[in-house]
């Protein structure tokens, strides 16, 4: 899949996540089998200053590229004078969020609540693309409700004002994460314009995305959720849409020594008392479905030390497995 100048080694993406999708986490992925991955999104008044939390999200040093900074707001100035500051920090690609289903963003007539405003859309689309000469992507719900389900106009208007991708999560706003995921009108959309298209949502096996290219006909697929603490699922999902088979699931030794290293950069990224409090979920996430994970997961919550951590994980993980799979 190709985003303006850029081919992708493949079709598969990360998605980007408020607290999760850290530049540890990104690079876990990316080593993993993933094609692009977004940045936690930025607030585009906070992109404007230097508070250290802010830099620190945006942060891609080592990072494969392209860079891609995903940017969140709802004022056409703000949002375009973001854009081409990150794209003099390095960002390669610059994505805009109009599908966060969060109560303080859409308080905020940001994220979903911008599709309640194709007017606003436009002119927030039409700036950001004007101020940087970067592709810049979309990513948006299939509408605010069941009842106001507008992709099909949104996206028309993004490929209008020039976006060069576009991701669809197949619920609306109204539908936060709860039921299904919708693909038809994913499919719907991806049949009317001619840029690539992603579909996300509900993503979370191989056979899974093979499904939902199958139902879609997107170009490409954004996985979230289901590489928490799973980070290899793109290299399973890239085997299967490649080869036809399932690769077998990982043994606890190479998870163990895959969650060593990434908690490992979590506490040189964030410094080792916050290092420590984020490595919780991952570790947790790592141990989901894991026999005896829920009495571990809550000693590792008490864990107050690095040492502490990296020896309760190695105990765990040493454990022999009892016809458990980390595959599921």
């Amino acid at each position: 899949m190709r985003i303006g100048p850029y081919q992708l080694e493949n079709n598969l993406i990360v998605a980007p996540m408020a607290g999760v999708t850290d530049r540890p986490f990104r690079q876990r992925c990316r080593e993993l089998g993933a094609g692009l991955a977004v940045s936690e999104m930025v607030s585009a008044q906070s992109a404007l200053q230097t508070h250290h939390k802010t830099l620190r999200r945006l942060n891609h040093e080592g990072e494969k590229g392209p860079i891609t900074v995903q940017i969140l707001g709802a004022e056409p100035s703000s949002m375009a004078a973001a854009a081409a500051l990150n794209v003099d920090r390095g960002a390669q690609i610059i994505d805009i969020n109009m599908g966060c289903p969060a109560k303080k963003v859409c308080k905020a007539n940001a994220g979903s609540a911008l599709l309640q405003d194709t007017a606003l859309i436009e002119q927030i689309l039409r700036a950001v693309v004007t101020a940087v000469e970067v592709p810049v992507t979309l990513k948006i719900r299939t509408g605010w409700s069941p009842e106001t389900r507008n992709g099909l106009q949104v996206a028309k208007i993004a490929e209008d004002c020039g976006i060069q991708a576009l991701t669809i999560h197949g619920r609306t706003r109204a539908c936060g994460f709860s039921g299904e995921a919708e693909y038809e009108t994913i499919r719907t959309i991806k049949q009317a314009i001619a840029i690539p298209v992603i579909a996300n949502g509900d993503i979370n096996s191989p056979q899974k995305a093979a499904a939902v290219l199958q139902a879609t006909g997107a170009d490409g697929l954004m996985i979230g959720r289901a590489a928490q603490g799973r980070p290899w699922i793109f290299r399973e999902i890239n085997h299967f849409l490649t080869c036809g088979e399932l690769l077998p699931a990982p043994s606890r030794q190479w998870v163990m020594q895959l969650l060593l290293k990434h908690i490992d950069e979590l506490y040189q990224f964030y410094g080792e008392y916050q290092g420590i409090r984020v490595a919780r979920k991952h570790i947790a996430w790592y141990s989901k479905g894991l026999t005896e994970g829920a009495t571990f997961r809550q000693r590792i919550y008490r864990a107050d030390s690095i040492d502490q951590q990296r020896e309760m994980i190695q105990h765990f993980f040493n454990q022999p497995p009892q016809n458990e799979g980390l595959a599921a």
